[in-house]
């Protein structure tokens, strides 16, 4: 692909592909054609950063353009965007990265900061998830109809789209939003990781990130990662599920 095309956007589950697919012995990095590359993938700041000084060596500007929205988004053309690279970069990439979602953030100049706000975006959601799981199942067992619950939520102070996206799967009981927990555990640990690094106490994430790592640590990595809440169910006793 590095041979014939001036820009390539690579989309990849994990920091060694991400590596391996940026300057291993096959990489883009070996590309005749490539002068840009954008990587898609989430794979937190260090990477990102450590990616774009191989390409650079070899002439290859880097935008750092990770994704949000999930599956639905995809399909229906209303992915959130993000980029942050050189200007000339950008320049060239943010024209294809708006055609492909509803609309493209600039985080910055430099690669890495997009990378900053898409694992920023990630620990929220898969915090705000296992909150949510907590909360609907308490409810549950106390004898509300989920459904309810989450007409109130949905009207209230409590909405969030990990919620909303929880309570669609174990409403209906179709676990199926379409992205693996094993990519969740991983942005929930690279949150952790990034936090780490920069001095930020985040007491709640850590919490947070320990019921997707054991999650995936019981060989349920390859599920649906809305299946979180059915971890909550089984220790509480209760389902939420319509009526």
């Amino acid at each position: 692909m590095a041979d014939v095309a001036e820009i390539v956007f690579a989309c990849l589950p994990n920091q060694s592909v991400s590596e391996a697919v940026a300057h291993g012995p096959d990489g883009v990095v070996h590309g005749s054609a490539l002068r840009v590359y954008s990587e898609m993938s989430t794979i937190g700041k260090t990477c990102m950063e450590a990616i774009a000084a191989r390409l650079a060596e070899a002439g290859i500007a880097t935008v750092d353009a990770p994704i949000s929205g999930g599956p639905p988004a995809a399909r229906e053309g209303r992915l959130a965007m993000l980029a942050s690279g050189p200007q000339e970069a950008l320049d060239r990439v943010v024209p294809w990265l708006d055609r492909i979602g509803k609309q493209t953030y600039v985080m910055g100049e430099k690669p890495g900061q997009a990378q900053i706000m898409k694992v920023v975006n990630n620990a929220v959601m898969a915090t705000n998830m296992v909150v949510a799981s907590e909360g609907l199942v308490m409810g549950a067992k106390a004898g509300l109809d989920p459904a309810g619950m989450m007409e109130v939520l949905t009207a209230g102070t409590g909405q969030s789209a990990a919620a909303g996206i929880l309570a669609n799967a174990a409403l209906t009981g179709r676990f199926d939003f379409g992205a693996h927990l094993s990519i969740v555990e991983k942005d929930a640990r690279l949150g952790l990781e990034e936090a780490a690094e920069l001095g930020v106490p985040v007491k709640t994430m850590e919490a947070a990130a320990k019921l997707w790592d054991r999650a995936a640590r019981a060989g349920r990595g390859g599920e649906d990662f809305t299946v979180i809440i059915q971890l909550i169910e089984d220790a509480a006793g209760a389902r939420v599920r319509a009526k």
